[in-house]
């Protein structure tokens, strides 16, 4: 599908210096001014507000709430007087840094909180759309998509940075951020890597074939092929910080001269289905042998990796039947890697598992949940549906 936004996107913007402090304020208005408006005179058509750094846990300690609100209101206002009405702005949302439980000292529920204040201010700011930035985990953007979601119908683009073997720096495959950001609700999904040109093509055409969205590419690199990237599906390019001086100008030259139409939207195959766990793509047909029940009891971990060594079927199904179940496979979730069935007869419990699993669930159609209520599952936090 497309996303209401002028399509093909070149997007600009000014970049921090990944300083824990609030690099663009209050001393360096006047020079983020001129760079914002740089980006438009070369010829983008959206300018993202560096507001990545603009939640509660990456700005300073003052006041709170209000300290966010007043960081992400003022960074977009002066992105939108520089770059003018005719062109989009966007909020940057980022990584807060901060490790979730098992492994850290923050909930999930925390971490959707601090992105919620940030959304909310950046809606009450009038941005036109949210750009995920790179270096997020796979907990972030499902916290930060939750959190938009909850102040704002603007569209959500996501970029993810890879190597060459296409994996995040926390582990994740590319292919597995995208199915479980599409099936969230991203309007869009792009790469970026420090790794070439050649690379970033290859991932990119990757995930083609089970893209449902339009995609993203950051290009660095100023011998980027453009019209290769578009016939893999990319219908927005983001400057990457590397294009300095006339780059991002030529680039949009070169974009002017791309052949969209060239690209051909792939068949996808009703009978293979994509799911993702944290790390990994799994997929599934409409008739997957989810094997034996597994509830949440205090030896999950152990039973979870007995059924992905001994069954072959790819999947597993675990049972959330009481409240402490959910905490239970909250903390044991990170050794799940196949697909994964979840199953409740009880609504609020599977809602309270689908937010906390850090991947994209299948419901295999047994027990008697209202469609009304799946329907909404699958729309918020991708439940695909057998």
């Amino acid at each position: 599908m497309d996303i209401p936004l002028p399509l093909p996107l070149l997007i600009g913007g000014a970049e921090d210096d990944g300083n824990r402090e609030s690099t663009w304020l209050p001393g360096h208005r006047e020079k983020l001014s001129l760079i914002q408006r740089s980006w438009v005179t070369a010829g983008c058509n959206a300018v993202v507000a560096p507001t990545f750094r603009g939640n509660r846990f990456r700005l300073p300690r003052r006041d709170g709430e209000e300290d966010v609100r007043g960081y992400n209101r003022t960074l977009v206002e002066l992105t939108r007087r520089s770059a003018g009405e005719r062109v989009l702005v966007a909020g940057g949302i980022g990584p807060a840094g901060q490790e979730l439980e098992p492994f850290g000292d923050v909930t999930f529920e925390e971490l959707v909180t601090a992105y919620a204040e940030q959304a909310a201010a950046l809606a009450e700011a009038g941005v036109d759309l949210f750009l995920l930035g790179e270096g997020m985990t796979m907990a972030e953007e499902r916290a930060a998509m939750l959190a938009v979601r909850q102040a704002s119908s603007r569209p959500v683009v996501v970029l993810a940075r890879c190597d060459e073997e296409g994996r995040t720096e926390s582990g994740t495959d590319v292919l597995a951020a995208l199915i479980v950001m599409q099936g969230m609700g991203a309007a869009a999904f792009g790469l970026s890597t420090g790794e070439g040109a050649e690379v970033l093509l290859e991932q990119l055409q990757r995930l083609t074939p089970y893209a449902a969205i339009p995609l993203a590419a950051v290009v660095s690199e100023p011998e980027q092929e453009l019209q290769d990237l578009a016939e893999a599906g990319v219908k927005l390019f983001a400057c990457g910080g590397a294009l300095s001086g006339d780059g991002p100008s030529l680039l949009a030259r070169d974009l002017a001269l791309v052949d969209f139409s060239r690209f051909v939207p792939p068949e996808h195959d009703p009978d293979v289905i994509p799911c993702a766990s944290e790390k990994e793509a799994r997929f599934i047909t409409p008739d997957v042998d989810v094997g034996e029940t597994i509830e949440c009891t205090s030896d999950l971990m152990e039973e979870i990796l007995e059924a992905e060594e001994t069954c072959p079927q790819g999947s597993l199904k675990i049972a959330i039947l009481e409240e402490d179940d959910v905490a239970i496979f909250a903390e044991n979730q990170y050794a799940v890697r196949d697909a994964l069935c979840l199953w409740s007869d009880v609504p609020e419990l599977l809602e309270q598992a689908l937010r906390v699993y850090q991947g994209r669930a299948f419901w295999d159609g047994t027990g008697d949940l209202e469609p009304e209520f799946l329907a909404e599952m699958a729309k918020k936090y991708g439940l695909v549906l057998l």
